[in-house]
């Protein structure tokens, strides 16, 4: 992208010295430090953000859902397939491949900015619930979709973003998806923690059959966050490298994100419920079934459109860089 310039700078073409004119450059004293107040700054406000993600994640008990064995146990069964699904999307960067530093900042903090969301919805919930069926609705496409999204993406954009190994678009894809399955992580943590919580099991088929149920379903909740933040991380990644609109990119894939989220969520009942009735399944398998023909759908989507990243990056990489087998065929969501 070409830098704007002021009618001055343009007019000069770099014969004269514009310096607090038209242009600047760190010159002086007082411009390092104006450049080392504003980066402490940064710093210090990004630092805040994760204090204090912190500071909720341990007051909702977050931290004693990780800590204690029987929960992390059952926790690390649930997340399987979505760490398998979010290996898998870092598989598919046909580029080059993430440094394990900042895949696992990005899902730590992922864990983190989750106690955002748990407290907007805790505070918007009984209000939304009080106008019944309508309300919660409403409340999972205005509040739910749109604020669990942005805390995914913001786990995205406050270190990885920020790196020079986020060096493609598609790069997003793969941070949006580790930052899903850290949110995945604590979310089912604390289900699981309230499930079983004051129980003493022993380890093994005790635990299993206490714990087994709420696992599986909170095992294909999983993939459906990485799926989805995967989404809006891909945008994300579209707007670091199209700086003049960036602002509506980031949109359109919160947009995308928040409503595929929303969607399930508003859905994965009334879809169990016809499964029970029209095709006989037992309640479990029902919803199992569900979510997996869902997640497959949106999850084949995300697939195709890293597929088509990856085919534009080899026909650019080719001896002709011949790039009409990619040419644009429109938005899967158009």
């Amino acid at each position: 992208m070409q830098r704007r310039r002021d009618p001055v700078e343009e007019a000069s073409e770099g014969s004269v010295d514009l310096y607090d004119i038209s242009t600047w450059e760190e010159r002086t004293s007082l411009d390092g430090l104006s450049v080392a107040i504003y980066r402490f700054l940064v710093a210090s406000t990004r630092v805040g953000v994760v204090l204090l993600a912190l500071l909720i994640l341990i007051g909702i008990g977050g931290l004693s859902a990780l800590t204690d064995p029987q929960t992390g146990a059952l926790t690390i069964l649930s997340v399987l397939p979505a760490l398998g699904l979010a290996a898998y999307v870092w598989h598919s960067d046909v580029t080059t491949n993430e440094p394990l530093s900042l895949l696992v900042a990005t899902f730590l903090l992922g864990v983190l900015t989750a106690g955002f969301a748990a407290v907007l919805n805790g505070l918007l919930q009984p209000g939304f619930r009080s106008l019944g069926v309508i309300g919660t609705v409403i409340f999972f496409y205005v509040v739910v979709g749109p604020g669990e999204e942005t805390v995914k993406l913001l786990a995205v954009r406050l270190y990885a973003f920020r790196s020079d190994r986020f060096d493609a678009v598609v790069d997003g894809a793969v941070y949006g998806a580790m930052a899903g399955l850290g949110f995945a992580t604590i979310e089912n943590a604390l289900y699981i923690t309230r499930n079983i919580g004051g129980m003493n099991l022993d380890f093994g088929l005790e635990l299993i059959g206490a714990g087994g149920g709420i696992t599986a379903v909170r095992a294909l909740a999983g993939p459906g966050h990485v799926i989805y933040s995967a989404f809006a991380g891909y945008y994300l990644g579209l707007a670091k490298f199209n700086e003049d609109d960036a602002g509506p990119i980031v949109i359109k894939g919160l947009l995308i994100a928040a409503f595929i989220h929303a969607t399930y969520n508003t859905t994965v009942g009334l879809g169990t419920g016809l499964l029970v009735v029209f095709v006989g399944l037992p309640q479990l398998a029902a919803y199992l079934t569900y979510v997996v023909l869902y997640d497959g759908l949106f999850g084949f989507l995300l697939l195709r459109k890293i597929h088509r990243y990856t085919t534009a990056y080899r026909a650019a990489n080719a001896d002709d860089r011949d790039l009409d087998a990619v040419a644009s065929d429109g938005s899967e969501f158009e």
